[in-house]
């Protein structure tokens, strides 16, 4: 009787060296090391925000645009010839909203120190009788990103004040902070949110690009919103300032903290104004 044809023996599983030779070891290793140093950044950024009181981890805010977006009449954004747009909110899609703060009274450096170690960008609008007791605070403010803008020197009423006036308190307070921090600023917030077409256009003589005012004010103990759904929305800018626990119930921390709970809960980023206008 005839033998069955031999079945061939299962090909050997090869043999995987030990160590990976040359290039793709050093890519192992590599995809290790960037694997390592991701999980050790999450741990010191929780870390981190456990240490301010934070509920949870401020959401990242996406890479900012090339270029600055441009602005067209739309809902939160007021256009006229030839003066500086007048913004409530940043024309995005994006999920990110923008915290900024006023006046200069209070220099608090656990503030700064927070914000710079959570990561969250602030824009600032100075005003130079409030602010000019120690520009270092808001230089160094400025040479850890955040941004150093123009809210007159004086902190007046604009809309009650001739063209003159208003151009001086403007134009003054830019050639002051382009001294004391070393840029000239790009936007410019009226005091009290208080502007005129005389306003607009003594701005825009001396270099302001925008005049954003705001959507909600922060308080180191609640949120006050413009819009009857009581919600963040993308672009949505918020208004706070910098004062102290003789005028407010809480500290500037304190107000971070708040900030930054309640747009992290609401799903939101906090970007930078001044990467957007």
């Amino acid at each position: 009787m005839p033998r069955p044809p031999a079945v061939p023996a299962a090909a050997a599983a090869p043999v995987v060296p030990a160590v990976l030779p040359g290039p793709a070891r050093a890519e192992e290793e590599t995809s290790g090391a960037a694997v390592a140093r991701r999980a050790e950044a999450a741990r010191a950024a929780l870390e981190t925000a456990r240490r301010w009181g934070l509920a949870r981890l401020p959401l990242p805010a996406p890479q900012p645009p090339a270029g600055r977006p441009e602005l067209r009449a739309a809902q939160g954004v007021k256009l006229a010839d030839g003066l500086p747009p007048v913004v409530y909110r940043v024309p995005t899609d994006r999920p990110i909203v923008f915290l900024t703060v006023d006046d200069g009274a209070e220099k608090d450096p656990e503030f700064s120190r927070m914000a710079a170690e959570l990561g969250i960008p602030l824009s600032t609008f100075v005003a130079d009788y409030l602010a000019r007791s120690d520009y270092g605070y808001f230089r160094r403010l400025s040479e850890q990103g955040d941004a150093v803008n123009n809210h007159t020197i004086n902190h007046r009423n604009l809309k009650v004040l001739d063209y003159a006036t208003q151009r001086d308190e403007i134009c003054r307070q830019q050639d002051q902070l382009e001294g004391q921090i070393g840029s000239r600023p790009r936007l410019f917030r009226p005091p009290y949110g208080e502007y005129n077409e005389d306003t607009l256009r003594a701005a825009g003589s001396c270099g302001i690009e925008a005049v954003p005012l705001w959507n909600e004010e922060a308080f180191p103990d609640r949120m006050e919103y413009r819009y009857e759904d009581q919600r963040l929305h993308p672009g949505d800018i918020i208004l706070t300032h910098f004062r102290g626990t003789d005028l407010w119930p809480g500290t500037m921390p304190d107000l971070l903290r708040k900030v930054v709970d309640e747009v992290t809960a609401q799903g939101f980023a906090l970007a930078r104004l001044d990467d957007y206008l």
